[in-house]
């Protein structure tokens, strides 16, 4: 029964992709590369996602984009095709050993100027970053998404919205398992659903897509 509906699952969002407008040339290079060169190319976050992404930005038009996470830097270009005229995108990613790659296709996009890359911690760039973001997305050391949503939190306008992949951890929150990244990652689900300050979505979207919408003052 769970492979019919596995199955199922492949066919209807094999279905999807093939009705939703294609990403570009360039992210399907970066795709086909990531696949290539990498040790965790699982972590990319494809056609569908992508273009969910890059939907959200183009609906809000924030001025400033900040991402958590840049991997090899699909997710990045999906979200700088929304940005406001002379906005700015904000990534940050840990492994250095990924620069040359996330450089690479910055440039062949020619978006270069609207892109800022840090290499490093987020954890320590993230306190002296003093900008407001109209949209932020999570997608890093999966231990550490609570740190993260308290250091950007007062940083997202009334009005944001932030983007949490991973949430589902491959159906482990649901299950009940035990293990120290599990409790983890479903402590952090109810720490968003308690709070006050948000409206937020949790969508079974490839591994689990938190959407998070900062409220106004009461």
């Amino acid at each position: 029964m769970l492979d019919e509906v596995s199955l199922a699952f492949k066919h209807w969002n094999s279905y999807c992709e093939q009705k939703t407008t294609p990403l570009s040339t360039i992210l399907k290079e970066l795709e086909r590369e990531t696949h290539l060169k990498t040790l965790a190319p699982q972590m990319l976050s494809g056609p569908l996602q992508g273009q969910l992404l890059r939907m959200i930005s183009l609906m809000l038009r924030p001025k400033k984009i900040l991402e958590i996470g840049t991997f090899t830097g699909y997710a990045a270009l999906c979200l700088v095709d929304g940005l406001a005229p002379g906005g700015m995108l904000y990534t940050v990613e840990v492994n250095p050993e990924l620069e040359w790659i996330i450089r690479k296709y910055i440039k062949k996009s020619e978006n270069e100027e609207r892109i800022h890359l840090h290499i490093g911690d987020a954890r320590h760039y993230l306190p002296g970053l003093n900008h407001q973001f109209g949209l932020v997305f999570i997608d890093a050391g999966k231990m550490d998404y609570s740190l993260y949503y308290d250091l950007v939190i007062d940083k997202v306008e009334v009005g944001g919205i932030i983007l949490v992949d991973n949430v589902l951890w491959s159906g482990k929150v649901v299950e009940g398992s035990k293990d120290a990244d599990t409790v983890n990652m479903r402590a952090f689900n109810d720490k968003v659903q308690a709070d006050e300050r948000v409206d937020n979505l949790l969508l079974p979207l490839r591994d689990g897509l938190m959407i998070i919408r900062k409220k106004g003052a009461s």
